[in-house]
Formats: C-alpha cells, structure tokens, sequence
C-alpha cells in the first residue's frame, strides 16, 4: 500500500486501515497517478537495478504493480500484503500462479532464512509504530549481501507542507483522509518518526546502509502534470534507502 499526499491531522492513536474495502478504487488511482507511477516506482526501480535472475520479497505490494515491473526486468518475484482485496487484484494482473501470500509485516514471515536476494517495501514502513519485528524478519529471509529497498514518507515533509508536527524528534500518530477513492473520506493512520531514528533502526536490524535518496519525478510526467509535476520537482515528499545486509565472515565484501 502506498500513500497520497493529503493534508495529515493529528491523531490521539492510530489504528488499522481498511484497505480491502478500497481496493479497486486505490489500485486504479495507482496506475497512472503522479506520486505513484511517475515518481516513487520509478526511483524504486532505478535502486534495484539489473534484477534479471535475483529473487525478490514484494513486502506491501498491494495490487501488484511493482512486482508486476520487477517481473518484467527478468526477477523471481514473491508478494505479500495485508489485505485479502490487494491480493485478488495482484491475482489478477500477475497470473493465477503468482507466488502471494496473506501476511502481516509486524508477525514472522513465512520464508525460510535468506530465501530473497532483494526485499522491496515500497511506502509500506510508515504505516508501523515499532520497526524493530519487521526488519528483524526482513533481514531474517535475506541472504547475506542481500539489499532492502526501502521507500517511505520523507522525515522533512510535513515541514515543506506546513504541517508541523510539535516534536519533530518524536514518533508520533497522524491520520490523512483520502478524499479522491470513494465517495466518502478514507481515514489513513501512519506514524511519522525522524530521520535518525529511521537510520538507528535500520543499524540495529544489523543492515548497512548503502544509499539515501530523495528523487525527483520521471520527466515522461511533466506533459501529463504540468503543475504538479513542477511543484513535485522542487519539493521533498518521500525518501528511498538501499540497504544492506553483510556478507558471511570470510567471504568476498
């Protein structure tokens, strides 16, 4: 599951998302939408690299569409999501022997150790209070030398939107209501946390961080989006990190 770029309001408490009940709605905005398909997947897609041959953890894929662009690169893709909906339409765009499983990123995966070469979580982390089970899982299914790929809601953003939360330095609850799914409001619960406790989570998992990066949007949308597309080009919305996990003592760096 992905985010929008709606006005956040503060929360007393998050709670879980009900994404099952939007899902054809929220997977057919992400198809073509600005921050999805012309911004995020595509600096998701330039981390990864070459991924021809390499077996690769969709962690939050939801309808697919990631998994959908890895596969075509030449990956062994496995996804795996919360939502029951998100998996029937990821189904449904990746063939009935796509390789998906109902699951919970705060309960141990059901992967044997170092069984993915790359884990991909694409806008998936802000939705967790507490990082330390996920990543302690992620890192636990990737091979030595394997990479996570991470992209979430930029630290900073709420600051470029005039939406200060009153602790930067904490990690606090908000909601957004997505108003353009359905006809009703979509209340959306995150949490937001700041940079260096992103960073002290990612180390104490035991992961090497490689890369930080804060993209701009695929040129191939300034046409599409002119005014947004030059609003997204000057401002910070979400931030991608490569990680790594060591290699096994004694072996090649």
């Amino acid at each position: 599951m992905t985010a929008t770029d709606n006005r956040a309001q503060p929360a007393p408490e998050a709670r879980a998302n009900d994404c099952d009940s939007f899902a054809e709605a929220y997977s057919t905005d992400n198809e073509t939408s600005l921050l999805n398909a012309y911004y995020e997947r595509p600096a998701m897609l330039s981390l990864a690299g070459d991924v021809a041959g390499r077996r690769i953890l969709d962690a939050g894929c939801g309808s697919g569409p990631l998994s959908a662009a890895l596969r075509d690169r030449g990956a062994r893709v496995t996804g795996l999501d919360s939502s029951a909906g998100m998996l029937e339409l990821a189904r449904r765009r990746l063939g009935a022997d796509a390789d998906l499983h109902v699951a919970d990123l705060g309960e141990p995966l059901p992967f044997a150790d170092g069984a993915f070469d790359d884990v991909v979580a694409s806008l998936v982390l802000h939705y967790l209070e507490d990082w330390g089970p996920t990543l302690a899982e992620l890192r636990r299914v990737l091979r030595p030398g394997g990479r996570l790929i991470a992209s979430i809601h930029h630290p900073f953003m709420d600051y470029a939107t005039r939406d200060p939360r009153p602790d930067y330095h904490a990690t606090t609850p908000y909601t957004q209501d997505w108003t353009h799914l359905s006809e009703q409001p979509v209340r959306m619960s995150f949490w937001r946390r700041p940079l260096h406790a992103m960073t002290d989570a990612f180390t104490a998992a035991g992961f090497r961080l490689t890369v930080i990066s804060e993209p701009r949007p695929d040129p191939a949308a300034r046409e599409l989006y002119p005014d947004d597309f030059q609003d997204l080009s000057t401002k910070i919305c979400f931030m991608l990190f490569v990680l790594e996990v060591p290699p096994a003592p004694g072996s090649p760096a």
